[in-house]
């Protein structure tokens, strides 16, 4: 399964990567972008399976890439990885089409319970 991780921290990246391992996800094979604009230049070429996205970032947000995805027709799964989880955040990445929202600090059981329904 291809993913892309967009982080403007390339530690947090590397600690997605490592919890989704944790999690029981062997199967994976990564491509990583520093923000939204990054994200945008790599994800037609990288055809990712699934995306892991911050929520903020420099140049563009992960709920502005996110709308540019959909916007180009692009139907990719989408979860957000971020330190903020409010309702309101909850309730635009779910409209904006997001499938999770999981919360920073996270645990490989979190990135489980959030994945499962959406990969198996």
């Amino acid at each position: 399964m291809k993913v892309m991780i967009v982080d403007d921290s390339k530690s947090m990246r590397m600690i997605v990567k490592r919890t989704l391992k944790q999690a029981g996800y062997d199967n994976m094979e990564f491509e990583e972008a520093e923000d939204g604009t990054d994200a945008l230049a790599k994800i037609d070429d990288y055809m990712p399976h699934l995306v892991l996205c911050d929520w903020n970032m420099p140049l563009m947000n992960g709920i502005d890439f996110l709308k540019a995805i959909r916007a180009a027709g692009n139907s990719v799964k989408f979860g957000f990885v971020t330190t903020e989880s409010t309702a309101d955040m909850r309730a635009a990445a779910k409209e904006a089409g997001a499938q999770f929202l999981v919360a920073k600090p996270f645990t490989p059981e979190s990135f489980e319970k959030a994945l499962r329904p959406v990969i198996g």
